[in-house]
């Protein structure tokens, strides 16, 4: 599993911004974070495909080089994750894309929910290299379920989860349930509260990038 802070870089400021309490009045700094930790997940991941050698011709010659063998396809949960997949847009430009809405059903009388699968569009993902893009793994639930659910269009060759913040409980979940995943995190916080967020967490990044919902 690689996670951002357990090395000092840049990302560190905007993991930090995402958090702060103040700097979360700002909606558009909010999502901008998003986006350049998009960027940055985007670029770590590339040193993990594959890779195929090729030439570019030049005005002058020609100029040996080394390009990705497949383009990766871009799975993002709806709606939080628009953001996050944006930063990742903007490197992997050649990708296709899946969006998924997926969301925490009503909360039980134990505080357990279920996780409500909705709208699904997908390119097929049979041998493909498919990267899952949700900034917050909680219990890791709604990862896994909409795994699943994405199985319907084929198998990946390659699984990559991406978040920003995630508890150890859910990345347990995630890594039991899915051990073929390489696992791609921001930070990850020890714990989550009895409702199931992440403590100290963010708090609930979709409403933070695009207000709150009814």
């Amino acid at each position: 599993m690689f996670v951002f802070t357990n090395t000092n870089s840049i990302a560190n400021q905007f993991i930090a911004e995402l958090r702060d309490i103040h700097v979360q009045q700002d909606s558009f700094r909010f999502r901008t974070n998003m986006e350049r930790l998009g960027s940055l997940f985007a670029y770590e991941i590339s040193k993990q495909l594959a890779y195929s050698q090729t030439s570019v011709k030049t005005p002058l010659g020609e100029a040996p080089t080394q390009l990705l063998t497949k383009q990766p396809v871009l799975a993002t949960i709806l709606r939080a994750s628009l953001p996050l997949y944006n930063g990742f847009l903007s490197i992997f430009d050649k990708s296709e894309s899946a969006f998924i809405g997926a969301y925490r059903g009503a909360h039980k009388a134990d505080n357990s929910f279920d996780i409500v699968q909705g709208y699904t569009a997908t390119p097929s993902l049979q041998d493909r290299v498919l990267i899952l893009i949700d900034p917050m793994l909680a219990t890791g639930k709604s990862m896994v379920s909409t795994y699943e659910q994405l199985l319907r269009y084929g198998t990946p060759a390659e699984l990559h989860i991406v978040s920003i913040i995630a508890s150890k409980p859910g990345v347990a979940y995630v890594q039991e349930a899915l051990p073929q995943a390489k696992l791609w995190m921001g930070d990850v916080d020890e714990e989550m509260n009895h409702k199931s967020y992440i403590v100290p967490g963010l708090g609930d990044a979709g409403d933070l990038a695009f207000g709150e919902k009814l």
